[in-house]
């Protein structure tokens, strides 16, 4: 409501300001011509996808798994002691002293507490790398995919990406995603990774422990 009394106001000033000219001007303008239709010719990418699927974007995944895969090792064995330290307190009898037991449960604490720290880190850390690398791979991608369009007539590109599609329904013909992959590789000039290269980087997920025997 502000900006809109703002913008009539501004308005207003100028009308005032210039009544010369609007004394000038006809007292009824003929109507604009309708703007020419032109031939519309729309295309759908999946543009998150296309980068990652790039033989740039597969080789930097591979490459951001194989830099985080010695801390991987480190985060299963880690996982590996705190559910070997559980399994021994619930294999413990009974008549286990009740302050060995409670000194046992807080050295599982502690060991659970720091798997979940260090997965923390190890997922903000691969999340990291491998985000700002295909920040700066999408730009290179993007440039490649407006010459595409406008090579071939395009007058329309939409994101069918998943995470940020609108998009309701389309035929299949419109989605030229695999021509930008194709058109990108080509002027790239990146070889293809080996065939065991991922699709995506290796999820670091934070391990959740399950939950220590209760002390009796």
């Amino acid at each position: 409501m502000n900006r809109n009394l703002t913008l009539l106001t501004a308005l207003a000033a100028c009308l005032v300001s210039a009544p010369f000219a609007l004394a000038q001007a006809p007292a009824a303008a003929a109507p604009a011509a309708p703007p020419a239709a032109i031939n519309a010719k729309i295309g759908l990418v999946a543009f998150e996808q296309v980068v990652t699927a790039t033989n740039e974007g597969q080789t930097i995944l591979l490459g951001i798994q194989k830099k985080y895969e010695p801390k991987e090792k480190d985060l299963e064995k880690l996982n590996a002691e705190v559910e070997s330290m559980k399994k021994s307190l619930q294999a413990a009898p009974a008549t286990l002293p009740d302050d060995e037991r409670a000194s046992r449960l807080r050295a599982i604490d502690t060991k659970e507490k720091q798997l979940n720290r260090d997965a923390q880190e190890f997922k903000e850390s691969e999340n990291a790398d491998a985000g700002e690398a295909l920040q700066k791979l999408a730009a290179k991608v993007e440039a490649t995919m407006r010459t595409y369009a406008q090579t071939n007539g395009y007058t329309l590109l939409l994101d069918a990406s998943p995470q940020t599609s609108n998009i309701l329904w389309a035929v299949d013909s419109t989605n030229i995603s695999a021509a930008i992959v194709d058109a990108y590789n080509k002027a790239s000039g990146v070889a293809a990774p080996p065939p065991q290269a991922p699709s995506a980087p290796s999820a670091a997920r934070p391990v959740t422990p399950k939950p220590a025997a209760p002390s009796h």
